[in-house]
């Protein structure tokens, strides 16, 4: 990014959807994230920002703040950058995840911004610091996308992948022994809550048809956060988590505590019942209990004032309900989100 600035360029853009817009990216570097009435897209790669070890949030901070310090904004939408970390600053990028670096984050050539009634389409690009760019040359490019955009023919899905094989690479002795494992050091004292995970690989006889995928997550889960990250064609991280990781807004920040899980019932009655026996369940309660004590413990320090319920409420999604606490703060010194 040396001696390069960036310039964006936006225009609104009715009756255009995401689904849409993500489709047409199909082949491409894609990426999308929705809840509630905003939702942003992108297709292809105009800047990349990555990071390794254990400076790496610091490094993205960094690299963003330089990236838009000199950014030229024509019309009113912001370029996002979409991206994400590695929980562990030593984790490894191989196998399933050689194509994601420990930090990666992308400012997409064209993204599509949808905040209630307003959609707007956006030409992201970089240029050398002392190049001039032509502002018409930007619109024509951006117009020729949208029109793009409105007059493509709908696909023909002729085919749906079949199931062929699922296989968990770890063998089933060897995750006993890490279960047996964890439960004897919580017994002792070691640990207070531990969640463990193994692979499970899903093999199909071609290839996903992620837009199928995203549109039932988005049937299914509104009420998550859905998102899809595909840097490179076809190797494509997405989901829908309820779980808000953090939000700042100047100098306020958000998040929340969500651990204690039931289904849902079949009748209000029996919902109801399922949430009581899920609020008055010792095991849960303790378990969310950790969880927010360790947020509470981690943002003190960083906050001038902090407001965390005494006891948690539930969280109904479509399939299950969640012990929920939303916490809410005002940081010491206004940040930003990194």
């Amino acid at each position: 990014m040396s001696g390069e600035r960036l310039i964006s360029y936006s225009q609104r853009a009715p009756n255009i959807t995401i689904a849409e817009f993500l489709r047409q990216a199909n082949g491409h570097e894609r990426f999308y994230w929705e809840k509630g009435d905003f939702a942003c897209a992108g297709f292809g790669i105009a800047v990349e920002l990555t990071a390794w070890g254990g400076d790496r949030v610091k490094s993205i901070e960094d690299k963003a703040r330089k990236l838009f310090r000199d950014v030229v904004v024509i019309n009113d939408a912001e370029p996002l950058l979409f991206g994400g970390f590695s929980f562990y600053s030593d984790f490894v990028t191989e196998n399933t995840w050689a194509a994601f670096a420990p930090a990666y984050f992308v400012l997409p050539h064209y993204q599509l911004v949808k905040h209630g009634a307003d959609t707007w389409l956006t030409l992201n690009i970089q240029i050398g610091a002392d190049e001039t760019y032509d502002e018409s040359e930007l619109r024509e490019a951006l117009e020729a996308r949208y029109e793009a955009l409105l007059n493509a023919d709908q696909p023909i899905l002729d085919h749906q992948p079949e199931l062929i094989s699922v296989n968990y690479p770890m063998p089933f002795d060897t995750w006993s022994e890490i279960i047996t494992d964890a439960t004897t050091r919580m017994k002792a004292g070691e640990m207070q809550k531990v969640v463990l995970s193994r692979v499970c690989e899903v093999r199909f006889d071609d290839r996903i048809d992620v837009e199928s995928a995203m549109a039932y997550l988005n049937e299914k889960y509104a009420d998550c956060y859905r998102f899809l990250f595909e840097p490179s064609p076809h190797l494509a991280f997405y989901g829908a988590t309820p779980e808000l990781l953090v939000a700042v807004d100047g100098s306020r920040i958000e998040t929340m505590g969500l651990a204690g899980t039931i289904k849902r019932g079949q009748t209000p009655e029996e919902d109801d019942m399922l949430a009581d026996r899920l609020l008055n369940d010792p095991k849960e309660a303790y378990e969310h209990r950790v969880v927010v004590d360790s947020q509470r413990e981690r943002l003190t320090p960083l906050t001038s004032s902090l407001i965390i319920p005494n006891a948690p409420t539930t969280l109904k999604l479509s399939n299950l309900q969640h012990l929920y606490t939303p916490i809410t703060g005002q940081l010491s010194t206004p940040a930003g989100v990194l």
